[in-house]
């Protein structure tokens, strides 16, 4: 008898061990703001990111049978070395060999932002991944599919009553898991911050570079996020193939008109533009010197040339590439494992 209470005991102990361990897995978590970011527009309210909705998250961040045909993930076309963007395609590359209309944006820094998509076409980051799985050029799927999917699978049973206290699976709580494990692609360890944070100094070049940028390039390109959110239309031919924010809005005044990209991780996130046209920053920036073209929606800041000279180019991209954030790139809590 006495072997069989002990044997209870250290049962117990160890019961009660797994259960603090489960607990602590399952904390909360919190986004540090870098120094100098605005206060986060998504302020995960009714959304408190903890462990295992993270760990969620990323499972289905990284899951192809989120797809029609199992074959696309998120993470296919939002690849980390490249800042959760699609490196050396143009456009998305769905399923069914499918090639999407516009280039797959960059994704970090995304809590701080109000609007997504290249037309704002989303206000919530919770809604931002339902496109991508319904749109025919990508994951081709619809949500009942998708979750009878996830319902039928005993690791995402375990997760969602791990992550949510609960076994019911549903479109909100995936939206939520997703919102949580890219709510924390938080990217601003680069070169330049750590210049900003006096533990780093620019080269001649890029200092020149900096200052170069902030004359021509910063009335649209924000510090610190490097974006001001806003659609402008910058004199690429594309009006009457693709209307931009006028998708949306159905305004003559937006047509042509995208979001300002973020310039953070730029090095990395190649081809270019809208619809990936560029395949370089050089050749960005030779757009911008002498092939915009003009139209009635354009840019006003852009009617006056801007001047570049070949050197100031070059130091510009050197510059940029002190925003690229080899940490963030590298780190494996955001990986697939």
């Amino acid at each position: 008898m006495k072997k069989i209470a002990t044997l209870l005991v250290v049962a117990c102990v160890i019961f009660l061990i797994s259960c603090a361990k489960d607990k602590d897995l399952n904390k909360l978590l919190s986004i540090e703001i870098p120094n100098g970011f605005p206060q986060p527009v998504y302020q995960f309210t009714d959304n408190q990111p903890t462990q295992k909705g993270f760990d969620l998250g990323k499972m289905l961040f990284y899951d192809q049978g989120l797809s029609k045909d199992g074959t696309v993930s998120c993470g296919d076309c939002h690849q980390q070395f490249a800042g959760f963007g699609n490196l050396d395609h143009a456009t998305s590359h769905g399923v069914d060999n499918c090639f999407g209309a516009r280039n797959a944006p960059v994704l970090f820094n995304l809590a701080f932002k109000d609007n997504y998509f290249l037309d704002g076409g989303v206000t919530n980051l919770e809604l931002a991944p339902l496109n991508a799985m319904t749109n025919p050029c990508e994951m081709a799927n619809d949500l009942n599919k998708i979750l009878a999917y996830l319902k039928s699978e005993p690791k995402y049973q375990q997760a969602f009553q791990k992550a949510f206290d609960s076994d019911e699976i549903t479109s909100q709580k995936m939206f939520r898991a997703l919102a949580q494990f890219e709510g924390m692609f938080i990217s601003a360890d680069s070169k330049y911050d750590q210049v900003k944070a006096r533990k780093a100094q620019f080269t001649d070049q890029e200092e020149n570079g900096y200052q170069l940028f902030k004359a021509k390039c910063a009335s649209c390109h924000k510090e610190p996020l490097f974006t001001d959110n806003s659609f402008r239309n910058n004199g690429l031919d594309i009006v009457s193939t693709d209307p931009g924010r006028a998708t949306i809005t159905a305004l003559t005044a937006d047509e042509g008109k995208f979001k300002v990209p973020t310039l953070r991780n730029i090095e990395v996130s190649r081809p270019y533009m809208h619809d990936g046209r560029f395949k370089t920053l050089e050749q960005v920036l030779d757009h911008y010197q002498n092939n915009i073209q003009p139209n009635k929606n354009l840019d006003p800041i852009l009617k006056q040339n801007l001047a570049l000279s070949d050197s100031n180019k070059t130091d510009i991209i050197c510059f940029l590439k002190t925003l690229t954030d080899h940490t963030f790139l590298k780190n494996p809590k955001f990986s697939e494992e």
